[in-house]
């Protein structure tokens, strides 16, 4: 992909609706499992990531424009999702449509976040991960480090 195309920016309050479709592309589908139906978003513990975003004081959202059309988006709350260590950091959750991934563009996606959140005072933020999606490396190359896991998650952590 030609850099020049890509732009980052921060999400305008009439896009927020992506965030359905991206928190949806965030599903993490193992090797040769199936995607659950799109409906799974609806479920409470999958609404926190977009419902009534913007009106929290963590509700940041940089999505990336390539060709006229966002392609993806890295966003924070704080919530009380996987990610959660605390009321006072941001949770993220990151997303690029698939033929956009592996080209370096979320980590820079990443780096923006984290440089956001640094500015508007926060100490760290945090996050969860499956233990076999292969997004661990990129969390782990902009700062995040593993503080707890279960049998399927890493949660992570990036000091400010």
């Amino acid at each position: 992909m030609d850099m020049k195309q890509v732009k980052i920016r921060e999400i305008r309050p009439d896009e927020t609706w992506l965030l359905r479709d991206f928190l949806y592309e965030a599903i993490f589908i193992p090797e040769g499992a199936k995607p659950p139906a799109r409906e799974i978003i609806e479920q409470p513990e999958l609404k926190i990531y977009y419902e009534n975003f913007g009106i929290g004081a963590a509700d940041n959202c940089i999505v990336v424009e390539a060709y006229g059309k966002v392609i993806g988006a890295v966003w924070t709350r704080i919530m009380n999702d996987y990610g959660h260590v605390d009321d006072d950091t941001p949770s993220f959750a990151i997303s690029l449509h698939k033929e956009y991934r592996g080209q370096g563009i979320g980590t820079r996606l990443m780096r923006e976040m984290l440089g956001l959140l640094k500015k508007q005072g926060y100490k760290r933020a945090s996050l969860a991960v499956q233990k076999a999606n292969y997004a661990l490396q990129m969390y782990e190359k902009v700062g995040f480090m593993t503080v707890d896991e279960n049998d399927e998650e890493y949660i992570m952590v990036c000091d400010l």
